[in-house]
């Protein structure tokens, strides 16, 4: 189930993608067409299948816009809709309403994306034991909000930033002069709460950090061929984590191979905003 972010996150999001809308003199069609103190009511409805994620951008933008709205969400962030699903049913001042539309719905479409094609994952592994993890190939400015809507399709959050956990990538390794010594340096500057995980590009890396006991170990673009060899090789000592070009078509494959954790940057970075509509009523 996914956590349930604070308002104090999301409002600053919210509120920079209203005010790079309103620009200088604000909606300059609803102040020309819509009569002051006229009020709307709308659906924010599904155009296509998926998973909602975002509820509570819709609910901010337009509270921003018109304190005394109105909002009604009918089903919560991580449940699955049909097309045709009505999301959220608000009331508010029209011209208000009319100022978050697209704010609202760019922030909702892009979270239920996100959301959506997470649990497509998820469900390709099903059965497996393998989890599905993001990465930080993020939007700059909605990591927050992309991160929860992977949590919203079932999947992990990897690391939310450079300061989670030490993970030693391959230009780490490059400037220490090798993965032993790279994790015998991280070993001796982490603090006890702190993972270290260390990336390694095939098995004669994976013998080298497995003698260092990492506690994660990302094995980089390895076929499965490889990928059940490290599994059997680590005899489940450290969680393995398989990375790099994972597809929704090769997904079950790399998870049939036994590993724990598959991180797949495509839940951010490739994500489809699902089409959402918003429709007076």
């Amino acid at each position: 189930m996914a956590r349930q972010l604070p308002d104090l996150l999301i409002e600053p999001v919210v509120r920079m993608a209203l005010a790079e809308d309103l620009g200088r003199a604000g909606d300059l069609t609803a102040q020309a067409c819509i009569p002051e103190g006229a009020r709307m009511r709308a659906v924010f409805a599904a155009r296509k299948p998926g998973v909602l994620a975002g509820v509570d951008c819709v609910r901010l933008a337009l509270l921003a816009m018109d304190p005394a709205a109105t909002i009604t969400a009918r089903l919560k962030d991580g449940d699955a809709f049909e097309a045709g699903a009505v999301l959220v049913e608000a009331e508010a001042d029209a011209r208000a309403f009319l100022a978050a539309e697209r704010t609202a719905l760019n922030l909702l479409a892009r979270l239920c994306g996100i959301a959506t094609l997470t649990r497509a994952y998820v469900q390709a592994v099903e059965g497996t034991g393998a989890r599905i993890a993001d990465t930080r190939k993020t939007t700059p400015g909605l990591r927050a909000l992309e991160k929860h809507a992977v949590m919203c399709g079932g999947g992990l959050n990897h690391r939310f930033g450079l300061d989670d956990a030490i993970l030693i990538k391959d230009n780490h390794v490059a400037v220490c002069g090798g993965v032993g010594e790279a994790i015998r340096r991280a070993r001796a500057a982490a603090g006890h709460l702190v993972k270290i995980e260390v990336e390694v590009d095939g098995l004669a890396q994976l013998d080298e950090a497995l003698a260092e006991r990492p506690d994660v170990i990302m094995l980089d673009n390895f076929t499965a061929e490889m990928l059940r060899e490290a599994v059997s090789r680590v005899g489940g000592r450290v969680v393995l984590e398989a990375s790099g070009g994972v597809t929704l078509e090769t997904v079950r494959g790399i998870a049939e191979t036994g590993v724990k954790v598959i991180s797949v940057g495509a839940l951010t970075h490739s994500a489809a905003s699902l089409d959402i509509g918003l429709d007076a009523v």
